[in-house]
């Protein structure tokens, strides 16, 4: 058992100044400890987190802050004006005005300016009329605007609204404009922060009776440096002591992630079934993410893919010729394919917006041009796209991504590869097919697999890609393609039940799942 002078000595100073700036009954949380004792954020929740562990400080109560951030689309919401409002000052200066010249107009794309017309016209604040122009009816029906602009009119002193500071009726606006996650293209972002108090204890006021009698400020020095030798000025300082009874640290070889191990596993299994590897950048454009894969650009099937949009650059420079005119064709009126395509005005220049990856079949679509038939390819991608995180899902994500090409290949061959996945390298014993649906791929399977803790889960989807996608990029034969979660995978492989853990902070648990 330590003696008092030895409890003393443990105490770093961050500690020390807590313990002798505080009186019994006064609250201790993170903002007390800036203001007095001028902590950062982090020295804060260090010093609580130490006193709390060693019983010196006791908690009070906790309470749960909801507090919204203004983005960056928000700061130009702020400046500019929303779509909502912009559209509403140009149509009163310019009068009626096609969909097309209001966004050129306005330096919006065509969703935003479509999305903003909807929710105007819904009130009755525009309207189209028979020309196809959006014309001015009733500003003064767009109350919501205003609403909106009332709430970025009060950042300008604070970015930071916090939820108990708001009205009702100012909630439900906020609501409707901010995200919690992929906050990107929101006006503000939410967040909830767990808010606890402390007070100290008994223990804690004997420990700061000590302190006093010990002559501790908290200001003592824990290591000499090369400035105080060359000032000097260390004569007059007090220095902290040593405790040599403390153990040493342990020394810890290093150990690769079990993770890593299982990709690079992944990627030996197929390079030796003869696959060759494919890769490329975590910035795509719009037309390979989905263009190229036969996904209309404004169709419900778009919704599955909630992409992260990059704000600087916004647009690729340019995109591959012929390919770009044929997948373009093709969405239109089919081209050669044989197909009626999407019937829909083809937009050349979202198709350039660049956002970050959303499926790894973006590289198999890339692959198809320069692709030797018959050939097998595949990669390992990380993805990116917005969803709420649990123990199957994960904002951004790694699919294990593949293509076979031949002109003998079919759902059999297909079945066969989807087989050794689930079999072989995410080890499951229970396998099932089920029907599914995606847009460029006919027909459409899902591969599903029981979890002994988690149950049926969809490991991916796959299917024979539609003359619609590998026609205009240059391929007769049939394509084998699919898209698996990896990391769903590996939930099999290494015997765990959560994603999360793959990529835990918690080291002492990714040793000993290591070790194992």
């Amino acid at each position: 058992m330590q003696t008092s002078e030895e409890l003393v000595k443990s105490l770093h100073p961050l500690e020390v100044r807590v313990l002798l700036g505080f009186t019994e009954n006064q609250i201790i949380d993170a903002a007390a400890l800036e203001t007095s004792l001028g902590y950062n954020r982090g020295q804060a929740n260090q010093a609580i987190s130490w006193l709390s562990q060693k019983a010196y400080i006791e908690e009070v109560d906790r309470n749960t802050v909801t507090r919204y951030e203004l983005t960056a689309l928000g700061r130009d919401y702020r400046e500019h004006g929303t779509p909502e409002e912009r559209i509403l000052r140009v149509l009163a200066t310019n009068g009626p005005m096609s969909m097309p010249e209001l966004s050129s107009s306005l330096g919006l794309e065509n969703r935003d300016t479509g999305s903003a017309y909807g929710a105007l016209s819904k009130v009755g604040a525009v309207a189209m009329d028979g020309d196809k122009k959006v014309r001015l009816v009733d500003a003064e029906k767009a109350g919501a605007v205003k609403a909106v602009r009332a709430l970025l009119d009060r950042t300008h002193d604070s970015e930071i609204l916090e939820a108990g500071r708001l009205a009702s009726d100012e909630l439900a606006v906020i609501g409707r404009i901010s995200r919690k996650r992929g906050a990107g293209s929101a006006a503000f972002r939410q967040a909830e922060t767990e808010e606890v108090r402390y007070r100290l204890t008994a223990e804690g006021l004997r420990m700061k009776q000590l302190l006093v009698g010990a002559g501790l400020t908290g200001e003592e020095i824990g290591a000499l440096t090369p400035q105080m030798l060359r000032e000097g000025n260390w004569k007059n300082r007090r220095f902290r002591a040593y405790n040599i009874t403390l153990p040493p640290g342990r020394v810890l070889p290093g150990r690769r992630n079990p993770y890593c191990e299982y990709l690079d596993h992944v990627k030996n299994k197929l390079v030796s079934l003869g696959f060759q590897e494919f890769d490329g950048p975590l910035v795509e454009s719009e037309f390979w993410n989905s263009d190229a894969l036969f996904m209309p650009q404004f169709h419900s099937a778009r919704d599955i893919h909630d992409v992260y949009y990059v704000d600087n650059p916004r647009h690729a420079k340019a995109i591959e010729e012929p390919y770009l005119s044929q997948v373009a064709q093709t969405h239109e009126n089919g081209w050669e394919t044989h197909s009626r395509g999407w019937g829909y005005d083809f937009d050349r220049d979202f198709t350039r917006r660049l956002i970050l990856r959303s499926q790894g079949t973006v590289l198999s679509a890339k692959q198809l041009p320069t692709a030797k038939v018959p050939g097998k390819y595949f990669g390992v991608v990380r993805c990116f796209r917005y969803d709420q995180v649990d123990a199957t899902h994960l904002a951004d994500f790694y699919q294990t991504e593949g293509i076979v090409l031949g002109r003998e290949v079919n759902l059999r061959t297909l079945l066969g590869f989807l087989e050794m996945f689930a079999v072989e390298l995410a080890g499951a014993t229970e396998v099932k097919y089920v029907p599914g649906y995606f847009p460029f791929t006919e027909p459409s399977v899902e591969v599903h697999i029981k979890h002994p803790v988690l149950g049926w889960f969809e490991l991916g989807g796959s299917g024979i890609f539609r003359p619609e996608v590998t026609q205009p990029l240059g391929v007769s034969v049939p394509v084998a393609a699919w898209g698996l979660g990896i990391d769903r995978m590996a939930l099999m492989h290494l015997g765990l039940d959560d994603l999360r853990e793959l990529f835990s902070s918690d080291i002492e648990n990714v040793r000993l799942r290591r070790a194992e």
